[in-house]
């Protein structure tokens, strides 16, 4: 119950901030020509500045260039307003979106909405609205917390991190997934899942997940964590539901068959739990890297094996990531799909992108099925009209996802996509796969 009342006043309270900001500026009661753009959600900074949840702070530097991101969909004039405070004496700021460039003198020193100017929108897209310290008296250019804008016109898809939501998650920008059309004939006995990636050259942005074989117990790709690392992961969920794996049961754990050489055992936490494995390995942006997955369900011990292998094309050697086992469900391969994410808020103004070529799967008696048609999706931030910097569809290699960045040319989710078919079956020795 305290929970609750506590939740109830929370939202009491982001309501009455917003109906408080509205009142400051003219005619604020249609709220259809107004946005509150919390620059906690919508806004990275170049250090020493920072942005937190409650705005830009520390805003000492000259150099500490912040950039502002929504997006609108009406051609017309906005008028824009800032929620700022100087700690002390007087402050000049530029803001500049597009070829509009404002300075702007400040001096309030308690959070007040300040009318900053307008802004003449051409076209349907992102605005990118940079914030610059010009001059200070104090030692503090200002603290902002909102981006306000006016509309002579509805418009009723402007896409922004609203005020409430998981500053986090819509920091981190959408995830876009394909998820593969798998004949119904065959669908109850996948055995084998077969994916092939390619990151473009400059693509490997920190904070990119790309996932070739996920299913419906886990997933399998490649990631990068670092300026200098990056990884092969592969994970299964417990069947126990927690976000803290020290709490799942012994007979609801996953349990490790094998492990490849080199490869990191261990458990993740806080997206449910389970077992994870990792391999650093330095793959490289530009080149295809082959992904092959396998189920073996024991109906006997209601339990099923998964077990992922890596390849590096142009080394034409299969690796094994790691075969774990899972309690209680005896199945093979299912709701089979890939996807690009960033689990990296700081680097979610980046753009990262995937191809995705040559799936295929295998049955029991290993028949051959290459895989064309997937369903296009996007995760909650997509979903939540918070970001629309999410793209995927086809070009002449195959499927490609993409993400981040706050480009213009977003793609409708929920589409139905195929490419040509290449067949060109993979060439594998399944008995000579490597289980170490």
């Amino acid at each position: 119950m305290k929970k609750t009342i506590n939740n109830y006043t929370a939202i009491l309270g982001i309501l009455f901030f917003s109906s408080t900001l509205l009142a400051k500026i003219p005619g604020a009661t249609d709220t259809t020509l107004r946005k509150i753009i919390p620059v906690g959600g919508n806004a990275w900074v170049e250090a020493p500045a920072t942005i937190t949840d409650d705005g830009l702070t520390h805003w000492t530097s000259a150099t500490s260039v912040s950039t502002v991101y929504f997006r609108v969909s009406v051609k017309q004039t906005i008028q824009l307003f800032l929620r700022l405070k100087v700690h002390q004496g007087t402050s000049t700021i530029r803001v500049t979106a597009g070829n509009t460039v404002i300075d702007k003198k400040i001096s309030n020193t308690a959070f007040d909405t300040i009318a900053v100017g307008k802004i003449n929108v051409t076209h349907p897209g992102h605005i990118r609205l940079k914030l610059q310290g010009i001059s200070k008296t104090g030692d503090v250019y200002a603290d902002v917390s909102d981006v306000i804008i006016k509309t002579p016109k509805a418009d009723d898809d402007v896409a922004y991190v609203k005020q409430g939501s998981s500053f986090y998650f819509g920091k981190r920008g959408p995830s876009v997934h394909l998820r593969f059309d798998v004949p119904r004939n065959i669908e109850s006995k996948v055995k084998w899942f077969y994916n092939e990636i390619r990151v473009p050259k400059g693509g490997d942005i920190m904070g990119s997940y790309f996932m070739a074989d996920g299913f419906g117990q886990g997933y399998f790709g490649m990631q990068v964590n670092s300026p200098t690392e990056r990884r092969v992961l592969f994970s299964v969920w417990s069947p126990y539901e927690t976000q803290d794996p020290k709490s799942i049961p012994e007979n609801m754990r996953i349990k490790l068959i094998h492990g490849g050489e080199g490869v990191h055992i261990g458990e993740f936490g806080d997206e449910g739990s389970g077992g994870q494995s990792y391999m650093n390995y330095p793959w490289v942006a530009g080149q295809n890297y082959a992904f092959l997955l396998k189920a073996e369900p024991d109906v006997a011990t209601n339990s099923t094996t998964f077990t992922a292998w890596f390849k590096d094309v142009n080394a034409n050697k299969w690796m094994l990531i790691a075969s774990f086992n899972r309690p209680k469900v005896a199945t093979y391969l299912t709701n089979l799909y890939s996807f690009v994410e960033n689990f990296d808020p700081d680097y979610g103004d980046k753009t990262r992108k995937a191809f995705f070529t040559n799936q295929w799967i295998g049955d029991t008696v290993n028949n051959w099925l290459e895989l064309t048609k997937a369903m296009y999706t996007g995760d909650a931030t997509a979903n939540a009209n918070y970001r629309k910097d999410y793209a995927g569809g086809v070009d002449v290699t195959g499927f490609y996802l993409q993400n981040g960045g706050f480009f213009d040319d977003y793609k409708m989710l929920r589409t139905v996509i195929d490419r040509k078919p290449l067949g060109v079956k993979p060439i594998i020795d399944l008995d000579k796969l490597p289980l170490k």
